[in-house]
């Protein structure tokens, strides 16, 4: 997921050398270097193909940053090599001494909510968290598979397509992975009878389904598998109860 709210400073096309690129093309999770990007530039440049087309292809993945400053870092030297590549000017990758890569500055896991309730701010520093840290993520993605496989048999027999599915097992995932952080007892194993509940969801704290509701909203726009509009009032139906019976699911101590 992509949602960054932040505001960068004026963005200008500038490349600053290919130790920075290389370093910053690193950190996004490219597994080229400057050089092999500037020959596949001058290749599309033949082409001509766009640059809008050029720079996606230099990821395997979509691309992972550590802070808005990064990416719009990367993507100002990337516009800059490209507008000299498109211009037919020499550029220059010296072989000298270089310095030291941009160190990826980690984000620290958000400051537990406990015995309170989340705020904004807990959401969107526990959602960073979980996107910047591999390892936390790879461990709440098993913890919920392990202790929340009543909910996940819930959501196999609920009928919806695989994007559906996917949408709604991930945005609970989340979910789940954000109390964990901000509730140290823990949560038990929910009851997956609420998903099928006649009665309204009991509430939860508003930035908990602000952020699903947020998350739903991008499902819907989604340009490649948007959901339709009559899956995706069933699959928001699940994931307000499913959030529901999470928050319900917390224990005492």
């Amino acid at each position: 997921m992509s949602r960054s709210r932040d505001k960068g400073a004026e963005f200008q096309r500038q490349f600053e050398g290919a130790p920075t690129l290389d370093g910053l093309l690193d950190l996004a999770g490219s597994s080229l270097d400057t050089a092999q990007v500037l020959e596949r530039m001058r290749g599309a440049r033949d082409q001509g193909v766009p640059s809008s087309d050029v720079i996606p292809s230099l990821f395997d993945e979509e691309p992972r940053f550590p802070s808005p400053d990064i990416a719009r870092r990367l993507y100002q030297n990337l516009l800059g090599l490209w507008d000299l590549v498109e211009e037919g000017k020499q550029v220059r990758l010296e072989d000298g001494a270089r310095p030291p890569r941009p160190k990826k500055v980690k984000v620290a896991a958000p400051t537990p909510f406990h015995p309170g309730t989340p705020t904004s701010e807990f959401v969107e520093g526990a959602w960073r968290y979980l996107e910047d840290d591999d390892k936390a993520r790879t461990r709440s993605t098993h913890a919920f598979e392990n202790r929340q496989d009543a909910l996940l048999g819930a959501l196999d027999a609920a009928a919806l397509t695989d994007e559906g599915y996917g949408v709604a097992r991930h945005l609970l995932l989340e979910l789940y992975a954000m109390l964990e952080l901000g509730w140290p007892p823990g949560l038990t194993s929910v009851n997956p009878a609420v998903l099928e509940a006649d009665t309204d969801a009991p509430p939860v704290p508003q930035p908990l389904k602000d952020y699903a509701d947020e998350a739903l909203f991008e499902a819907e726009q989604d340009e490649e598998q948007p959901l339709s509009s009559q899956e995706l009032e069933v699959v928001r139906r699940l994931v307000h109860r499913g959030l529901a019976a999470l928050w319900g699911a917390r224990k005492e101590r």
